[in-house]
């Protein structure tokens, strides 16, 4: 392996947190008694933690001290106009409303632009996302190209709309059933796949055109623009920071988890240009998160994440970010473990259909996975498949994605290049004896989103 590929970290450490990495036999025990969910696992007893990205991130000495500066009134604070002059600055949106956090967002936009019965197409489903549109009346539809589906596929722009499967659904069902098109950049569930900027214009012409909406996902917008400056023509010399603007310039608003590309570890936000979606938003805020001028959040919060979202456009950062990821899916790769290829901007997904071949998706594969990885080393990783898919409002039966994937999903500036070797070196010594790991069944299952608080048995 070329070692230059990587970038150093681009910071200094000045503060530890210590971490023990405890016996098989008490991770066996540990892992019976969550129910063989890594989500109810303590985190005392994770040795190195990728369940998620989101939250989990090591904020700068310069967040910390924003912190300090807490103006932590109830109205008015002069951190939620910091916060609110650079989103707008950054994103270009009009209107900026804060929420606790991403979900909180996806809330308020569904119930202020769904009615019941339309259809909410987007680029691969995400599981709050389809939750909050669903609630509301709304019925998701896949719009992302058929190749995101193959965890094999070798493409720059795999999350990329297919702009005839979104033509076809408008032709068949009219623009007015239309409540707007959702598109994530990155596209977590396919594999932190990018989404192309020829992509987002084509999709915002054809939907301007018809009178439909576009809302952007944007939690990981920071990372999509990585890879469009690294993969289409046009935009190598381009600055992160314009990348970002263009991308937002092709969408009506968006909402965003701060938990992500802010680089905090709470706090979200609904942007939009729409007037009279603003005044409803603005208007339930008060009802769900709190005062619009600080939605759920408290003021140190707001500071943190102004201060954040700059660092995150910084050109030293964000490429360390994305070729950390991608140094442990090469390691994976060399060792011939099923991965999804090409590897994303915040994690690396395991194939977990090829890497346990002999279990059937309704034996939980990818759940069953996520399991045994803990058990063999410690490292807290999180399923991606049938478990998260959840079931069909109308059938009651599974969905049953094309993808059952485990992801391993490295927090921002927290974990070194030794602790990617430690978690390449967990799973490839899991994947020589891959036949020993049992499939799993329901032993509780929630009736909403149920991958957070299931419990599963062995078969």
């Amino acid at each position: 392996m070329d070692l230059n590929r990587y970038p150093a970290e681009p910071y200094r450490i000045k503060s530890v947190e210590t971490i023990r990495m405890n016996t098989r036999e008490e991770r066996e025990r540990i892992i019976r008694k969550a129910g063989y969910n890594t989500f109810l696992i303590d985190s005392e007893d994770v040795y190195i933690d990728l369940l998620t990205d989101s939250g989990t991130n090591a904020m700068s000495d310069r967040q910390w001290a924003g912190m300090m500066l807490g103006d932590e009134a109830y109205a008015g604070s002069r951190n939620w106009h910091h916060l609110e002059g650079t989103v707008r600055e950054l994103f270009g949106f009009r209107h900026v409303i804060p929420t606790h956090q991403g979900r909180g967002a996806e809330n308020l936009l569904s119930r202020i632009a769904i009615q019941p019965g339309q259809y909410v197409p987007g680029n691969m489903y995400f599981t709050t996302t389809r939750y909050h549109q669903e609630a509301n009346g709304g019925v998701f539809f896949d719009i992302i190209r058929d190749e995101a589906h193959d965890a094999q596929a070798e493409l720059p722009f795999k999350g990329d709309v297919d702009l005839n499967k979104l033509k076809g659904l408008v032709d068949r069902v009219g623009a007015g059933q239309i409540a707007y098109v959702c598109v994530a950049v990155t596209v977590n569930l396919a594999g932190g796949q990018p989404v192309s900027m020829g992509n987002l214009r084509e999709v915002s012409r054809y939907c301007r055109g018809q009178g439909i909406k576009v809302f952007m996902d944007a939690t990981r917008c920071v990372e999509n623009a990585w890879f469009i400056r690294e993969r289409e023509e046009g935009y190598a010399d381009k600055p992160i920071r314009d990348i970002v603007l263009e991308q937002f310039s092709y969408a009506d608003g968006c909402t965003m988890s701060g938990k992500k590309d802010c680089i905090t570890n709470i706090g979200g936000f609904l942007c939009l240009n729409d007037e009279s979606l603003f005044q409803a938003a603005r208007e339930l805020v008060v009802v769900f998160e709190g005062m619009p001028s600080y939605g759920g959040m408290a003021g140190r919060d707001m500071e943190a994440m102004a201060i954040g979202l700059r660092e995150a456009m910084q050109e030293e950062y964000i490429e360390h970010r994305v070729k950390q990821v991608r140094y442990l899916g090469d390691l994976l790769q060399d060792a011939g473990v099923p991965i999804v290829r090409p590897v994303g901007g915040h994690a690396v997904f395991l194939d977990a259909r090829g890497f346990c071949p002999h279990l059937k998706q309704e034996q939980l594969p990818a759940q069953a996975l996520a399991a045994a990885i803990y058990v063999e080393g410690g490292v807290r990783a999180m399923e991606r498949g049938i478990v998260s898919a959840g079931r069909d409002k109308v059938t009651g039966k599974d969905h049953a994605p094309k993808l059952e994937t485990v992801r391993l999903t490295i927090p921002r500036r927290v974990y070194t290049y030794r602790h990617m070797d430690l978690v390449a070196d967990t799973v490839t010594r899991l994947f020589r004896h891959r036949e020993d790991i049992r499939g799993l069944k329901w032993a509780y299952e929630p009736r909403q989103l149920r991958f957070f608080t299931g419990r599963f048995e062995q078969l």
